[in-house]
C-alpha cells in the first residue's frame, strides 16, 4: 500500500523524483517550537539522501554557548543576527534539509534567502500538541514565563501569518513521525509538479 503512494505509474520512487525536481535547492522546515522540525527533518533527509542540519545546533556550535545562554547574555536581537548569518551560510552549502528555529522565518532577509535557494515547508501544529511536546524540554527561552501556554498562543497569533508565506504547509499532529515525513514528501511532490498552496494533513 505504501509503495503505491510513494511511486508514480513508471515505478519511480518519490524520493528520486523529488531529488531531481529540487536540483540544487534545499528544503527548509519552519514553524513553532514543538512542531517537530528537527525530528521530521532528520527522517526527511534520510529518505532523500540529503545532509540534515539543525540551525539551533549550528548556532550553538558557532557561539560556543547554548541558546538559553545566548539569550541571557546577549539578548534575543543578537541571537537573531547570528541566526540569520548561520542560516545564510548553511543554505550556501546546500542542497540539504534544514530545520530552523521558530523565530528565524520572521526575518525578511532570512525569508528572502530561503526563497532564493530552497523550498520552505511549514509544519503547523495545534496549541495542545505544541504544549505537550515543549513541556518535555525545559530549555525554551521564550517560554520562561508565568503562563507558557498564553505565551505560545501569542506566538501563534504573531507568527502563523508569516509562516503562511511558506511554499508548502503540512499538519504535524500526534501521528507517527514517519507518517508526517510521508506527508511532507507528498506535499513537496505536488508543489514541485506545479500545484500551489499545498496543504496536507496527516491522516
Amino acid at each position: 500500500m505504501q509503495g503505491s503512494v510513494s511511486e508514480v505509474e513508471g515505478g519511480e520512487p518519490i524520493e528520486a523524483r523529488l531529488r531531481r525536481a529540487l536540483g540544487l535547492r534545499s528544503i527548509v522546515l519552519v514553524g513553532l517550537m514543538g512542531a517537530g522540525k528537527s525530528t521530521v527533518g532528520r527522517r526527511l533527509a534520510s529518505r532523500l539522501g540529503l545532509i540534515f542540519k539543525d540551525a539551533d545546533i549550528e548556532i550553538e556550535a558557532a557561539a560556543g554557548l547554548t541558546i538559553p545562554d545566548i539569550f541571557a547574555i546577549y539578548g534575543e536581537p543578537s541571537f537573531r543576527d547570528g541566526e540569520e548569518r548561520v542560516i545564510s551560510r548553511l543554505l550556501r552549502a546546500g542542497p540539504l534539509v534544514l530545520a530552523t528555529g521558530g523565530g528565524a522565518y520572521l526575518r525578511e532577509a532570512t525569508r528572502l534567502r530561503i526563497a532564493e535557494s530552497a523550498v520552505s515547508v511549514w509544519l503547523k501544529a495545534d496549541l495542545d500538541v505544541l504544549m505537550r511536546r515543549v513541556r518535555k524540554r525545559g530549555n525554551r527561552p521564550l517560554l520562561q514565563t508565568e503562563d507558557p501556554e498564553a505565551t505560545m498562543r501569542d506566538l501563534m497569533a504573531l507568527r502563523h501569518p508569516v509562516y503562511a508565506a511558506a511554499d508548502v504547509m503540512v499538519i504535524s499532529r500526534e501521528v507517527s513521525h514517519d507518517r508526517v515525513v510521508q506527508d511532507v514528501l507528498e506535499a513537496l511532490d505536488a508543489y514541485l509538479n506545479g500545484e500551489r498552496s499545498i496543504s496536507v494533513a496527516a491522516q
